[in-house]
């Protein structure tokens, strides 16, 4: 292999880094990015400098470049170097990354990676901290004068490719790092809401707008406001239904349902509990809750083969559900009896189809704990439908317009379902936000997320990323139609028929 390739690594990493990469075959030179004079370099994996990374363009000697993002220690494997620009070579590949293991607190740990698709758009794509990009594609990039980031510009770089070239994923186990951060992965998955990471946030949404925008994929901030005459057969008894899925949670659904039914209204509600076939006690709990108390209603489905979304549609066509369908957790409580009060209201003054709240992080006893308090103010009314392409939630508690949720229905699944049916709502109707703190989330040691294997957090990623493809598919339509001069009446009449077919 005639090829060669220079490496880029930080500061910290190069004296353990020098001699293993220097005695694979295709490595030429190997540079320390940080503390280079006039080129800052943040050590913390997807963290580069537009600065930084056109030195690296301006340096290399190479017709590929690697980039090692890490602090921390790794062990390359025997010719995985060669493996990886081999691929690139014969794959054309402008971008390639791989499996890797990880040692994380002195413990062993395989760690594959998903494949890149058209919707992993969001800015926390695991790639790993070592990938191998073409040199000449970086400098395309930068022949395009993008804007500079500090913080954003291998996101920017990774969304370029992802449009003009090709990102290629080796499912091989071609490095071990070491791990320096050993959190949990319930404790990571907040780190974008997290107030300290504000800024980088706003580099990575301007970095999201722009990509969204040269794909066509970008709605501008009008909305289509709830019409309850385009859904005929609609009628409620009650103005508002607490939704409550739940699998044996003996422990935590008392509380739960007392949250619910304790809230001072000046309208009439009631509870829904879905009990999936729950074995430890919940059932015959909530049945003396439901014997004292009318306004709970105690659902056990007939089916077995729910998901969360599954249940959420049992509850939602049920002939008790109010006109607003408001979310809450089994093992989750109301910060105080207002919360339906203030949901409903802003239904009313926001004149849309959605409401999301402002929750507080606390322990099992009701302890605040960190980050605090999650208000997702990363949502604008300008632009928040098209940002939360970019991020894994949209906050909580949530609360859908009924009418509209029985048209379009939550997907039978167990994670995930909320923010795709958030998604589907807001590519035509407006979502209100809430940033009074209205829900406590607990975390105890009984959150379904609150530690999960790297093969679950990695499913789970993968589902999102499969919503957002077709999200951004539907959109590009969209915007496609509107240049065009016929709105979305193509997709109103896909969508019509198949409700028709459902009805």
């Amino acid at each position: 292999m005639k090829y060669t390739i220079d490496c880029f690594v930080p500061q910290a990493s190069k004296c353990e880094l020098q001699d293993k990469l220097a005695s694979c075959a295709p490595v030429g030179n190997i540079y320390a990015i940080e503390g280079t004079p006039g080129v800052p370099f943040i050590p913390l994996e997807r963290s580069l400098s537009t600065k930084a990374l056109l030195w690296i363009a301006e340096h290399c000697t190479t017709d590929y470049l690697l980039i090692y993002t890490h602090a921390g220690g790794v062990s390359i494997g025997y010719r995985a170097v060669e493996r990886m620009l081999r691929t690139a070579i014969e794959s054309h590949a402008d971008w390639v990354y791989s499996h890797r293991h990880t040692v994380k607190q002195g413990e062993p740990l395989a760690v594959p990676t998903n494949e890149y698709q058209e919707g992993s758009v969001r800015d926390d794509f695991d790639f790993g901290p070592l990938v191998l990009i073409r040199t000449e594609v970086l400098r395309e990039f930068f022949a395009t004068e993008p804007e500079a980031m500090q913080h954003a510009a291998l996101y920017q770089l990774r969304l370029y490719i992802s449009r003009t070239g090709r990102l290629v994923h080796i499912n091989e186990y071609l490095y071990t790092e070491i791990e320096t951060d050993n959190r949990k992965s319930g404790e990571k998955q907040f780190d974008y809401v997290d107030p300290k990471n504000r800024t980088v946030q706003i580099e990575m949404e301007k970095v999201c707008t722009a990509h969204l925008k040269r794909i066509g994929a970008w709605l501008e901030p009008k909305f289509k406001d709830p019409d309850i005459s385009e859904f005929a057969g609609n009628t409620f008894e009650n103005t508002a239904t607490v939704v409550i899925p739940v699998f044996n949670r003996v422990r935590t659904i008392k509380d739960a349902v007392e949250s619910a039914l304790s809230q001072k209204c000046d309208f009439p509600y009631n509870v829904i509990v879905v009990d999936n076939h729950s074995t430890d006690g919940t059932t015959e709990l909530l049945d003396e809750i439901a014997a004292a108390d009318s306004r709970l209603v105690h659902v056990i489905p007939a089916k077995y083969d729910l998901g969360i979304g599954g249940c959420w549609n049992l509850a939602v066509h049920h002939e008790q559900c109010g006109e607003f369908a408001v979310q809450l957790d089994s093992d989750d409580v109301y910060s105080g009896p207002d919360t339906l009060q203030k949901i409903v209201n802003a239904f009313r003054q926001q004149n849309c189809a959605m409401v999301v709240g402002t929750y507080q992080m606390t322990d099992f006893q009701m302890n605040p704990i960190p980050p605090g308090v999650i208000d997702h103010r990363e949502w604008t009314e300008e632009n928040g439908r098209n940002n939360a392409l970019r991020i894994n939630g949209l906050g909580a508690p949530r609360a859908f317009w009924t009418p509209l949720l029985r048209t379009i229905n939550l997907p039978n699944t167990s994670y995930g379902e909320d923010y795709a049916l958030g998604l589907r709502i807001s590519r035509e109707y407006r979502i209100g936000r809430i940033y009074d703190v209205l829900y406590c989330c607990r975390r105890w040691e009984g959150n379904s997320d609150a530690a999960l294997e790297v093969e679950k957090v990695n499913a789970n990623n993968l589902y999102k990323d499969r919503i957002r493809t077709w999200e951004l598919e539907a959109r590009i339509e969209i915007s496609r139609q509107a240049r065009n001069g016929n709105g979305n009446e193509k997709l109103k009449n896909i969508f019509n028929c198949f409700a028709d077919a459902i009805n």
